[in-house]
């Protein structure tokens, strides 16, 4: 079923919608029309989700807005995000299949994903750091996602032609991309009505990033390579609220920022956003449980992370060296010696651009728009302020720095000397 024109949906008129959709219903059971139980669970800032389950099976439908929801129809948002969203969980999942949900159905008329639900245990990454839950295998699989999903979509692996075809499809999701240009790059530097902080104890912290010039020399050349660099099909918003997680399982979902943009973008997302994590876990320190091992556990995974992360990219790379891919060619880079300083170059400005982004997106969640539940669950707004201040002269040492810094375990250190 596609209708002509857009509307959105309630839990009445959904049900219609997959009565008339056999790639939906197939999915809920033969009598999934008695017991059909129907819930809406989209507390994001932009959508529509609701869990559907069937007699005999489940599936989650996701419908875009022309609008931004959380602040409603004041600030348009065009629903077409919804076919990029559709599109990068089918190419990132035919790469990642272990970490990504299979979609099974999208009407572009209706901006609509019907897809896997992540059933329970799974829950939201950032809420299981909140909790102080550990996961043993959070590295493992995520940077597994990020070396297929980037090095798959990237030059290293597509020739030119190909390359360009997918970057010119996805140059569509621009609304979303200046959306990013405005809240990372632009407002927490300058005085903007959406910016918040704790205050008033973050007032002149605030202020001190808004008169920062070295900061937005920083920050200006990171926003030149977020809207220029075509460098692979990333996610766009990969933070740890876009990742569903168990303890054997993980889960990465909502790329409708997704775009042909630099890889740095999405491990800095992810990285910072762990950082953010260390950084709020002693406002949830109680009496018997100190977090102080939870926060060794943290930093072990971030470095984890990057080091797979940056072996298997290798391995992916030296794997195909030989094939299609047009940034270096095999009759060129035709010596171990000259391609190893090729690999070590590449993953050097990788990292940098890694720490730069990763940085960028701690900022903008403290003294920016949208903050992370990780600083918002801690209940006083003083000790709030203490730990968010904590991670923001990180977060500015860090873009101001990140090429001082030669690996991830360097970065670590930083981290504990700062908390």
């Amino acid at each position: 079923m596609s209708l002509e024109e857009f509307k959105p949906l309630n839990e009445e008129s959904l049900v219609e919608y997959i009565k008339a959709t056999p790639s939906l219903s197939s999915r809920l059971g033969d009598k999934y029309e008695e017991d059909l139980v129907i819930k809406e669970v989209g507390d994001g800032n932009l959508n529509f989700v609701f869990i559907v389950v069937g007699s005999t099976g489940s599936l989650v439908i996701k419908q875009a807005l022309p609008y931004i929801r959380c602040i409603g129809e004041s600030w348009p948002m065009t629903k077409e995000r919804a076919y990029f969203e559709a599109t990068t969980l089918r190419k990132h999942g035919g790469l990642s299949p272990d970490h990504v949900p299979e979609v099974y159905h999208f009407d572009r008329t209706m901006a609509l994903i019907g897809m896997r639900y992540l059933e329970p245990p799974h829950i939201i990454l950032r809420k299981g750091l909140v909790a102080g839950i550990e996961y043993p295998f959070l590295a493992e699989h995520m940077s597994d996602y990020m070396a297929k999903t980037l090095f798959f979509t990237s030059l290293l692996y597509h020739d030119t032609t190909e390359h360009k075809r997918a970057v010119t499809e996805f140059c569509g999701n621009v609304e979303l991309c200046r959306l990013t240009e405005q809240v990372v790059f632009s407002d927490p530097y300058r005085v903007s009505s959406f910016n918040r902080w704790t205050s008033p104890f973050l007032d002149d912290d605030a202020k001190a990033v808004r008169e920062d010039s070295a900061l937005k020399l920083e920050i200006a050349e990171l926003k030149s390579m977020f809207c220029e660099r075509s460098q692979a099909l990333i996610h766009g918003d990969l933070h740890t609220g876009s990742v569903m997680v168990t303890q054997d399982s993980t889960q990465v979902i909502d790329p409708e920022f997704s775009f042909y943009g630099p890889m740095g973008f999405d491990i800095g997302a992810y990285l910072g956003n762990l950082v953010l994590a260390f950084f709020a876990q002693d406002g949830h320190a109680a009496e018997g449980n100190d977090r102080k091992e939870y926060k060794q556990w943290i930093l072990r995974t971030i470095e984890q992370t990057w080091n797979m992360f940056n072996k298997r990219f290798i391995a992916l790379w030296d794997q195909n060296k030989d094939g299609h891919g047009e940034a270096y060619l095999a009759d060129i880079y035709n010596s171990t010696e000259v391609m190893q300083l090729v690999q070590e170059n590449y993953m050097r400005n990788l990292f940098h651009d890694s720490l730069g982004f990763g940085a960028a997106k701690m900022i903008r969640r403290i003294v920016g728009v949208a903050h992370v539940e990780d600083f918002e669950s801690i209940k006083e707004d003083e000790e709030r302020a203490v730990c968010e201040r904590k991670a923001l002269e990180f977060g500015k040492m860090l873009l101001k720095e990140r090429r001082k810094f030669k690996g991830i375990g360097e970065v670590v250190s930083a981290i504990q000397q700062q908390s």
